[in-house]
């Protein structure tokens, strides 16, 4: 049985937006022009109906979610909008959007009472019928807008076509909007699909970031300052992170560092070359903490009022991680790997490499390793040096290469190369000697003795 319903109500019929009104929903909405005006050529007509399904897909931070929210929130059109990650089944996905579409909150009152239980996509249909006719709204579009859209492929095989039909099965006007990070290809696990209307939000570029950023400018101070430090800040950050919360959350973090000479009277807002120089170590250090949120902001502003020249506690608390037996010999093996010249690997590594014959005088000249950097490696050259520095007989089961994929999401490693390369895969380490040093540490293994730069 259905929980008690509010009383039938007539839904207002969506506003028309002037000229005026569009160019105040860009000016809220930047750099995203093209996008904000198709949807609005798409939701511009109340009383006509729209696509049936709408996909909408692109990087994180690329303003998907935003963009759908305010256009249906300024043209006051009825939508239910859902986010799948908070829906861990069909039943809770289908009555979360019952409940928005009927208005029913569930809450302490009502006992938490949805609008009604909804088993099936059978179920869902009927139950949406009955909701669109009790709010009279046949003469008007209903947006259901899904984000993070790429949850529905792991519930049961029917959800995914049956919301790319929901006109068609209902026989309402209804317009289902899937939101996601992932691209339509990607969607396609079986028969039924309706193809949907197809729409690509592109990461922002170096000026856009730019743009986005400086419009979180504090008012004491004038928008251009703003921005070079954002341009300077993006010198830093650029190559490492792209994603616009990422970098508007360092922006406003740093920046009381950045004016730390202007209080003191030691600067003006003209003086960029000093402001940088006072700025340029802690941003640094703030590039080992991008995307970890390893310390709270409180505490890494507290940090640099401190003024240490050491990185705090919990910036290190990567060196002891617990990981694997075996993941940790992999991650030795990489870091050697990464650090080591293949030419190096048959004095290490074999029993029988014979006489060495370089001069100490030529070891001299050569640049450290360390400081080039990791260097890329093949897959079979991992599992060589791994076979070679573990004790025990591993045998090459797919247990033991599922734990590379595990040091790669953990980002203890990263792939080389892309997706349709033909080639065997390549990876790096990028864990610091710190950080490989303490998970030698731990198993035994005494790495320094196996690095090209330190052996003797």
């Amino acid at each position: 049985m259905a929980s008690k319903r509010k009383s039938r109500t007539v839904s207002k019929p969506a506003i028309t937006l002037s000229d005026e009104d569009i160019e105040r929903l860009k000016e809220r909405l930047p750099c995203r022009n093209k996008q904000l005006s198709l949807l609005l050529s798409l939701f511009g007509q109340a009383n006509l109906p729209t696509y049936p399904s709408i996909f909408i897909y692109g990087h994180s931070a690329t303003g998907k979610s935003l963009v759908i929210n305010s256009v249906l929130r300024t043209l006051q059109l009825p939508h239910a909008f859902i986010n799948c990650v908070e829906c861990q089944t069909q039943r809770s996905l289908c009555e979360s959007i019952l409940n928005q579409i009927a208005e029913v909150e569930p809450c302490s009152e009502n006992n938490f009472e949805v609008f009604s239980r909804c088993e099936s996509m059978n179920d869902f249909v009927r139950l949406l019928k009955g909701v669109v006719k009790e709010k009279n709204q046949e003469s008007q579009t209903i947006y259901i807008v899904l984000d993070k859209a790429e949850r529905l492929r792991n519930m049961e095989g029917n959800v995914l076509p049956a919301f790319l039909r929901l006109a068609e099965l209902s026989g309402c006007s209804v317009c289902v909007i899937l939101i996601s990070q992932i691209s339509w290809e990607k969607f396609r696990c079986g028969t039924g699909f309706l193809e949907p209307l197809v729409l690509h939000f592109p990461d922002y570029t170096k000026d856009e970031l730019l743009t986005i950023v400086s419009r979180d400018c504090p008012s004491d101070y004038p928008v251009e300052f703003y921005r070079s430090y954002a341009n300077l800040l993006m010198s830093v950050f650029y190559m490492a992170c792209r994603d616009l919360n990422e970098i508007r959350h360092l922006a406003q973090l740093n920046f009381p560092k950045y004016i730390e000479p202007i209080n003191k009277s030691e600067a003006t807002t003209q003086d960029i070359h000093k402001l940088w120089r006072n700025i340029e170590p802690h941003l640094k250090k703030a590039l080992q903490t991008v995307y970890l949120r390893e310390i709270t902001s409180a505490q890494w502003e507290e940090y640099q009022q401190t003024g240490d020249s050491s990185q705090p506690v919990m910036l290190s608390s990567r060196a002891f991680v617990e990981l694997p037996f075996y993941s940790k010999f992999l991650l030795i093996a990489s870091y050697l790997a990464s650090y080591n010249p293949v030419k190096s690997d048959r004095r290490f590594f074999s029993k029988h490499h014979g006489k060495v014959q370089k001069s100490k005088v030529a070891r001299k000249k050569e640049t450290s390793h360390q400081l080039l950097g990791p260097k890329p490696f093949p897959l079979d050259r991992l599992m060589a040096i791994f076979y070679s520095i573990v004790d025990a007989r591993v045998a090459p089961t797919a247990n033991v290469f599922s734990q590379i994929s595990s040091l790669i999401t953990l980002r203890l490693l990263s792939c080389v190369g892309h997706d349709d390369q033909l080639d065997t895969p390549k990876y790096k380490c990028t864990v610091s000697l710190d950080f490989i040093r303490g998970i030698s540490r731990t198993v035994n293994f005494e790495i320094v003795r196996y690095l090209y730069d330190f052996a003797v």
